[in-house]
């Protein structure tokens, strides 16, 4: 109507112009009229030929808003003279309280060689395409009318053919209520799906390595106990979720049809990763579940799940739960920065590592907020650049529970260095390394279990015979080098892997001795250890000899109780001394040898 209004205009002043001026001056004037009048010449149709397989369609489209949402696709082929150029044609119209129509005008020159396609590249909105010739429709696909799509695609689409020189008006018809990414192409069907083809491959690896992420994180969650885990499965969950309904891959293979999740899918997966951040960020970074840090996070991620409750329940709407996501958002690296900063100033790698990984998301995020003003063209890195962020996130929030694990085993390990440390102290005598009193005990008791007739333990009880007058001659020290030499040669003596030695204290050292088969055995290696000590001890320049008193007994022949061995060794080591030293003895059968 606006088209006629303009044309009668136009012929109204050509004929009072003609009238007055000449036919020359008449046509000179209305040619510059209908130049300066931006609705009267018609848009330039968009050319499709077989040397352009694929077209950006921004370079061709017009806009016009419909803030009534109550126009149709008849009412706008009426008012085509109405659209605009974009304010820019980067592919971005940001958020719009109102469906926009896009208008593409299309001309075959040439029969084309194949079907051609259009795709809008972004599956987050509602979009309705008709393709239309002469004022008539020929041929839409609706949103919310699976039945009518033509192609199983991720984002809307529609296929089509042209006749050679006949004009077409493409219209689309689009709302969201979030911003309007809009990466139209136009391209011949093989060039189309052979991109589309590409897009689900990178959607397959990065969705794979998600899924991947998130088994482990339960696998390591159920088998290890540790909330870390699935704090973590919760933020791969929801990045995951967002990612795959961003793109399309929930509507075409995981609830297709369904208009809930498709309206609301990927925004509760959005908050799901919020709250499992301030959950995760919380555990990793705070060892008191008490500090204020620590239940700051927690509340974060209770009022995030709040949200959630109220989205699924419909007591909160979408743009209300939108503008919730964007502002807390932030607030898990935010709140997090300072704890972060004083793990780097303490040389711990997860603060280094928490900075990449909040550094990665604010430049996805930052490119992403280019992309929703229109700042930067709608492409394949801009698009993607919160997927790549999110996925960078993820691996280095892996690295993060790894350098846990590693302090955790550390602290473990020197935990069990400092008990084993002490049980050393307490077990075994500082002075020459052997066991002490309570160490031998622990280790007699543990053998007379095993013990029988034929399977013999033998408890030697010996004295140093020489070693008082050493000690005070030359002494305190000379007398300790020398324990610690004596200690050295009864352990060279002894069956390592049966045997222990002992220090009970000063000069007295006692062995118990397994698995001898007969009391001759036992006796055997009681001689074995007289002789050892014929040979002196070497210290420094000295020349040093003793001797050993040695009384024992069997168990089970003598008895079955530590105390009770240990008694009765002691009582024929006293018996030994009595008759001369130097010598073996078991309760009152001596067995002497020369010095």
């Amino acid at each position: 109507m606006h088209l006629l209004a303009r044309t009668l205009l136009f012929l109204h002043c050509g004929l009072r112009l003609r009238a007055r001026m000449g036919e020359a001056a008449a046509v000179l004037c209305l040619v510059i009229l209908l130049g300066l009048s931006g609705g009267a010449r018609a848009a330039e149709p968009l050319a499709l030929t077989p040397d352009r397989p694929q077209i950006n369609a921004w370079e061709a489209i017009t806009l016009k808003a419909d803030p009534t949402y109550q126009l149709s696709v008849e009412d706008m082929l009426n008012r085509l003279d109405e659209f605009e150029a974009p304010p820019h044609r980067g592919g971005s119209l940001g958020v719009h309280k109102t469906a926009m129509w896009l208008h593409i005008p299309l001309i075959a020159r040439d029969k084309l060689r194949t079907p051609w396609m259009v795709d809008l590249g972004y599956s987050s909105l509602q979009a309705d395409i008709y393709l239309a010739s002469g004022g008539r429709v020929l041929h839409q696909v609706r949103a919310g009318q699976p039945e009518q799509r033509q192609i199983a695609s991720r984002t809307p689409a529609l296929a089509f053919d042209l006749q050679p020189g006949q004009p077409y008006d493409l219209l689309i018809r689009v709302q969201a209520s979030g911003p309007l990414i809009l990466p139209v192409t136009l391209g011949e069907m093989p060039a189309q799906m052979h991109a589309a083809l590409q897009e689900q491959m990178l959607q397959g690896l990065l969705n794979g390595l998600a899924f991947f992420l998130l088994m482990y994180s339960l696998i390591q969650w159920a088998t290890q106990r540790d909330r870390l885990f699935a704090f973590y499965a919760l933020v791969v969950l929801g990045s995951a979720g967002f990612s795959m309904q961003f793109f399309g891959i929930g509507d075409q293979f995981l609830w297709p049809g369904n208009l809930w999740m498709s309206r609301y899918a990927g925004l509760i997966a959005g908050l799901m990763a919020l709250a499992g951040s301030f959950l995760f960020l919380g555990a990793a970074l705070s060892n008191d579940p008490r500090s204020r840090y620590a239940r700051t996070m927690r509340a974060g991620a209770a009022i995030t799940a709040a949200v959630i409750a109220g989205v699924m329940l419909g007591w909160v709407n979408v743009p209300a739960a939108i503008a919730f996501m964007s502002l807390a958002g932030p607030l898990p690296s935010l709140l997090s920065v300072p704890a972060a900063l004083r793990r780097v100033r303490q040389k711990d790698p997860i603060g280094t590592t928490l900075l990449a990984a909040w550094a990665a998301y604010g430049i996805a995020a930052a490119v992403m907020v280019c992309l929703v003003q229109g700042w930067v063209p709608a492409n394949f890195w801009t698009v993607h650049s919160f997927q790549f962020g999110a996925t960078v996130d993820m691996l280095l929030f892996l690295r993060v529970m790894g350098l846990r694990a590693n302090a955790q085993r550390a602290l473990a390990q020197e935990a069990l260095r400092e008990r084993d440390l002490m049980h050393s102290l307490a077990h075994s005598d500082p002075l020459t390394g052997l066991s002490n009193r309570r160490g031998l005990q622990n280790a007699l008791q543990q053998a007379l279990e095993s013990c029988a007739p034929h399977n013999l333990v033998a408890v030697y009880l010996m004295d140093l015979d020489g070693f008082k007058p050493i000690n005070d001659v030359h002494g305190h020290d000379v007398g300790d080098d020398l324990l610690v030499a004596v200690a050295h040669r009864l352990q060279a003596n002894v069956r390592h892997q049966t045997d222990v030695v002992a220090r009970l204290g000063g000069d007295e050292f006692i062995i118990m001795a397994r698995h001898l088969p007969t009391a001759q055995d036992a006796e055997e290696l009681g001689r074995a250890l007289l002789r050892a000590f014929e040979a002196p001890f070497i210290l420094s320049h000295l020349r040093l000899r003793v001797g050993l008193t040695i009384g024992y007994a069997l168990a089970p022949t003598d008895g079955r109780e530590p105390q009770d061995l240990i008694r009765l060794a002691d009582a024929a080591m006293y018996a030994g001394k009595q008759e001369g030293k130097h010598c073996i003895r078991r309760n009152s059968s001596p067995w002497a040898l020369a010095s």
